[in-house]
């Protein structure tokens, strides 16, 4: 079964330095019928204007996945981790027992992101980041894996879950074999997912789904989360 959810029906809201579409319940949003999709909690959509971020706050017990499709994010935290993740790249946070960290765009244009939450399989984990950079040559034209809970991707989560990328030309296709329920979110163009017409920004839930094919009308990128 897939289930579109498209752009204009997401929550909103803008802060001015923040712009941003929850495809979930979070904040001031509250859907009650978007709570979340299974063990997945949070797609947020951000937009993050120059010289702003997300000052210093605690996390705790989550996965937190940030998916940079412009611009770059720099992250400090309170176990002494820091770093900057560009575009087309990832960081991955265990909040577990509790971390406090900031989140910040020093760069001159708008940085744009998706922060993803996923809960973890264990509470009290050791809390943790990461960051990792991916080729461009590595998503072109095929699904890969950024994430994973097995330790087959280059970045773990503490969860049965697994997050790939993907980039196709005009007129291009992919077939992917799905191994659970999934989330898609094209990130740019549109997509034809099976039979489902999908825009920038729209999200797609797929349940009870084994093979999933992706044709683009015009070029695009997508972030398909297996949960």
């Amino acid at each position: 079964m897939l289930t579109v959810y498209p752009y204009r029906s997401l929550g909103t809201a803008d802060y001015g330095w923040l712009n941003t579409h929850y495809h979930f319940s979070f904040a001031d949003y509250y859907n009650p019928q978007r709570m979340g999709f299974g063990n997945l909690r949070v797609i947020n959509d951000d937009t993050i204007q120059p010289g702003t971020g997300f000052p210093t706050h605690p996390h705790r017990d989550m996965e937190i996945i940030t998916y940079v499709t412009q611009g770059a994010v720099t992250h400090k935290d309170s176990q002494g981790n820091e770093g900057s993740t560009e575009a087309g790249n990832v960081q991955v946070m265990t909040a577990g027992t509790g971390i406090s960290h900031s989140e910040y765009n020093l760069e001159s244009i708008e940085t744009k992101l998706f922060q993803i939450w996923i809960k973890p399989r264990a509470m009290n984990l050791k809390p943790s980041w990461k960051t990792h950079q991916f080729p461009n040559s590595q998503t072109n034209e095929s699904l890969s894996l950024l994430v994973s809970g097995d330790g087959n991707a280059p970045l773990t989560i503490h969860q049965d879950a697994k997050i790939f990328a993907g980039n196709l030309g005009k007129n291009k296709s992919i077939t992917h074999h799905l191994q659970s329920n999934a989330y898609l979110v094209v990130t740019k163009g549109q997509l034809l997912a099976n039979t489902i017409e999908m825009n920038q920004g729209d999200g797609l839930e797929i349940t009870d789904t084994k093979v999933l094919t992706l044709h683009a009308s015009i070029e695009s990128k997508l972030l398909l989360i297996e949960i």
